[in-house]
């Protein structure tokens, strides 16, 4: 089976598909969607950018169409589970799409908004509750919600939801499931931490692994640009100039790092915004909206946005900073080369994040070629000052530096631990030489191609 109509899905959905655009399914979608049909419990790791999204909500609406009209006050026949909210409102968004000739309801719960509104949507019961774990513990501790009839349980970038500290009130949701439920658990990477949750949640589940964990996606063209610290401003201007970088998301470590690059881009005409977890839902909303819309060339975010953006056409990812977990880096890069286009990332590395590019080389098992076509490699390559090629004080594994913890009423703990430029020479870092490919002008070329487009 290769086309979603082989799937023997309903009419109605198979005529939303079509709209969409879709008409292949991606290696994961062939897989995990008749698995979930036939009522198995799933663990499905693949990278960003493959279709996960429709690879659970297509079979999830197809079984929800069983006993339609099922809904209970307070009450959902269905949970999603999502890390931000960003990632949230994004699968909310395919829900609704693929379900739109249906009399399904589905709605959102997630920190950052008015909680009335959510209340209300709840007061009669929906078919589809997607939500963040915070909120919808808050939620359902003041008895708003209640998850006695849950049928399906969904958990998207499971990995990234440990990561920001919801392990607690992931268990305390899934205390008051049913036992007799279909369990799915979707991700890009699987650490052990992970792997010990599903183990404890599913019921002989079907493993299905696209491509092996923390790999990256195979289409990012992927370079290190090393750097002083006190340089990488005026490196992100030199790229910037490459106006192939058409659309580029560049990520930062701390949201007030976020905040100072986006002025700075501004004040070299560059149109920009910021996001990160101090900002409004609103704002939030309108920086990707205008990223999206191709009203503002720059994004620049914390890890916050590494799991939400879902933006076609994004050439280049530029980290600013080198995160401190491999994972980030894997998810970071799966935002550009996303529905089979190609991209590039940029990894702007100073003394101090050394240690760091080193776990990423052995997580993803590959070197990371250096460019050294720019005015401050050889200061980049020095030897660095006594102490500062040790990791960064107080931004080691575990909890990253910043981060705020979750409030009243957030929905989302983020602990925000806050381009490829023309004719580069480039070499493995630490390994023999390798040069990058180059089009015939000797500049940069556009990765923006628009492939044939596979579901969400």
């Amino acid at each position: 089976m290769t086309k979603f109509t082989d799937l023997g899905l309903n009419q109605s959905v198979l005529r939303a598909i079509k709209e969409g655009g879709y008409e292949t399914m991606t290696p994961i979608q062939k897989q995990a969607i008749p698995a979930v049909l036939d009522n198995k419990d799933l663990i499905a790791i693949a990278q960003t950018g493959t279709g996960k999204t429709a690879a659970f909500s297509l079979p999830l609406i197809q079984k929800l169409l069983t006993g339609e009209g099922k809904r209970t006050a307070k009450g959902a026949r269905s949970l999603i589970l999502a890390p931000t909210r960003e990632l949230a409102i994004q699968i909310s968004e395919n829900v609704r799409a693929y379900g739109k000739y249906l009399h399904l309801k589905s709605t959102l719960i997630y920190g950052g908004a008015g909680a009335k509104p959510q209340i209300k949507a709840m007061a009669a019961g929906v078919d589809i509750l997607i939500a963040t774990p915070g909120r919808l513990l808050d939620l359902m501790n003041q008895r708003h919600v209640n998850l006695g009839n849950v049928e399906f349980l969904v958990l998207d970038e499971a990995d990234r939801m440990l990561d920001m500290g919801f392990i607690r009130d992931i268990q305390k949701i899934i205390a008051q499931l049913p036992k007799a439920r279909q369990t799915l658990l979707f991700s890009a990477t699987m650490p052990t931490s992970v792997e010990k949750l599903a183990n404890s949640i599913l019921q002989n589940p079907l493993r299905i692994e696209v491509a092996p964990a923390a790999t990256t996606a195979e289409k990012v063209d992927q370079h290190v640009l090393m750097v002083p610290k006190g340089r990488k401003r005026e490196l992100l201007a030199h790229v910037l100039k490459d106006e192939s970088l058409s659309r580029v998301l560049i990520f930062t470590r701390t949201k007030h790092g976020a905040n100072r690059v986006s002025r700075q881009l501004e004040q070299l005409g560059i149109s920009s915004a910021a996001i990160h977890g101090n900002k409004s839902q609103n704002a939030r909303q309108k920086a990707l909206n205008d990223f999206r819309a191709g009203d503002t060339r720059a994004l620049v975010a914390t890890d916050v946005a590494a799991r939400g953006i879902d933006v076609d056409g994004v050439t280049h990812v530029i980290n600013f900073e080198i995160p401190n977990e491999p994972e980030s880096y894997v998810h970071r890069i799966g935002r550009t080369a996303r529905a089979g286009a190609t991209g590039a990332s940029l990894s702007f590395c100073d003394h101090e994040e050394r240690a760091y590019l080193k776990d990423i080389e052995k997580s993803i098992r590959q070197p990371v070629p250096v460019l050294e076509d720019h005015p401050f490699h050889a200061e980049g390559i020095a030897p660095a000052p006594a102490g500062e090629e040790s990791k960064p004080a107080n931004n080691g594994r575990g909890r990253r530096g910043g981060g705020n913890r979750r409030s009243s009423g957030s929905g989302n703990r983020q602990n925000n631990g806050d381009g490829r430029s023309g004719a580069p020479k480039s070499r493995n870092a630490g390994s023999g030489a390798a040069k990058p490919q180059r089009s015939g002008s000797g500049k940069t070329r556009s990765r923006n191609r628009r492939p044939q487009r596979t579901a969400a």
